[in-house]
């Protein structure tokens, strides 16, 4: 038969009529995913394809499709530690725990227990924070870029920035349309590659402030020079700082070259802005830490009500910050940190379980893994990979579309599994998906 023989059209059943084979589902979802299906075989029809035989079985699929859940869990075996795309940093299990026991029931998200009074979310957070970094008080919203368009709302005045520091971040926004949203005036000093404490000095007034945007997602080098954070705070003015990925840990050499919250806030910073995931390794949320009057400005704005936070982040948030009270612990326990600092001959145990269970000519080879996320752009984190045969594009879909969703990369046309984002417990899942 031709593309679109009358025959195979006239004979597909009415949407009622397959729907009724459905049994079990509700009536509704039954039509949905009937309709779906005898669509689909339309389509094919038309198109000249050869369509499966049993329609039956193709509803029952899009009823499947349409029950699961859209957002999943996935396990991650690209090497990208702060996969954007697979939601950056995952939680710590005290994060996930905290998670659930806030969202099991009623909590006292704005209320104080020992007065009876009206408190502010705001608590639950704050203090850690002043006693993590030194500051004298902090904010939490919901993610960077929030903390960054707020501070900047409260300076009111002429904000000063280097023009090697507009840059565009994620999605597309770029620094001087947040600015703009802000309500501040852009000045721009100096030029993309070269920029003196002098040049800040010509544009300085009364009310104007310095914001320095550090550039998270590339680097420049060659004929570069930056205004180091301790020069432009003693130029007068007060400086937003935005650091980008929150470095609140030390010891780990892989992010030295990070910039880090404790060093703009010695350095006299005003406002420290910064994300609460990436490599602080929290929930997605944005923090502005620093002087007392700037902050409480910044709760006072109208903003901070479309940007404030849910309970939810704030409880992961506060179990992930206690970690860091014991930087050994948080180590350890924040899976983005235990990731950058995982030791050589526990890469290559995974990866060699990784190869034995799969078989089948899976092959331990190196490969460099990256932070991903907008963090240190130029480091790569050497290690071992499991390769797999067979056809790149077809065995990374297989393992995409099965449960659970296993996300590989491909290297010189070859699939690789990375065992520096795969944890301990999801080895045995990898394993089963590489056989299927």
């Amino acid at each position: 038969m031709g593309a679109g023989d009358p025959a195979e059209l006239t004979a597909l059943p009415a949407v009622h009529e397959l729907a009724s084979k459905l049994t079990g589902a509700p009536h509704a979802l039954a039509v949905t995913a009937a309709r779906r299906a005898i669509d689909e075989r339309r389509a094919a029809i038309t198109a000249g394809l050869t369509p499966e035989a049993d329609l039956t079985a193709a509803a029952l699929e899009q009823l499947e499709r349409l029950t699961s859940p859209s957002l999943r869990r996935v396990i991650n075996a690209t090497g990208v530690i702060l996969h954007t795309n697979l939601g950056r940093a995952p939680l710590p299990m005290v994060a996930r725990e905290a998670i659930a026991r806030t969202a099991a029931g009623y909590s006292n998200l704005e209320l104080s227990l020992e007065t009876g009074a009206r408190g502010s979310r705001q608590q639950h957070a704050a203090a850690l924070l002043c006693e993590l970094t030194g500051a004298h008080a902090a904010l939490v919203v919901n993610n960077g870029a929030a903390a960054v368009l707020l501070a900047v709302a409260v300076a009111g005045g002429p904000v000063i920035v280097s023009r090697g520091q507009l840059v565009e971040i994620g999605g597309g926004f770029r620094i001087p349309d947040v600015i703009a949203a802000g309500g501040a005036q852009l000045v721009e000093v100096g030029t993309t590659n070269r920029t003196r404490a002098g040049d800040y000095e010509q544009v300085l007034t009364d009310d104007a402030a310095i914001l320095r945007v550090h550039r998270s997602n590339f680097a420049t080098v060659g004929f570069v020079q930056d205004v180091e954070i301790e020069e432009l705070c003693k130029l007068g003015a007060p400086v937003i700082d935005d650091v980008g990925s929150g470095l609140l840990a030390g010891g780990i050499a892989a992010a030295s070259g990070e910039p880090s919250i404790k060093r703009s806030l010695a350095a006299g910073a005003t406002l420290v802005c910064c994300s609460a995931d990436k490599l602080l390794g929290g929930p997605q949320s944005g923090l502005l830490i620093g002087d007392s009057e700037w902050v409480a400005a910044a709760a006072r704005h109208p903003l901070a009500r479309a940007v404030r936070v849910d309970k939810l982040t704030l409880a992961a948030l506060e179990a992930t910050l206690m970690l860091y009270r014991d930087p050994d612990r948080a180590r350890r326990e924040i899976p983005v940190l235990s990731m950058l600092d995982v030791p050589e001959h526990v890469l290559q145990a995974r990866a060699q379980t990784l190869a034995d269970g799969i078989g089948d000519g899976a092959e331990i080879v190196r490969t460099a893994s990256r932070p991903g996320g907008g963090a240190l752009p130029l480091l790569e984190l050497q290690g071992p990979a499991v390769a797999l045969n067979g056809p790149p594009a077809e065995r990374t879909a297989l393992l995409r579309n099965g449960t659970p969703a296993v996300i590989a990369r491909i290297h010189e046309e070859r699939v690789l599994l990375d065992p520096r984002t795969i944890a301990d417990d999801e080895l045995e899942l990898v394993i089963a998906a590489a056989r299927r």
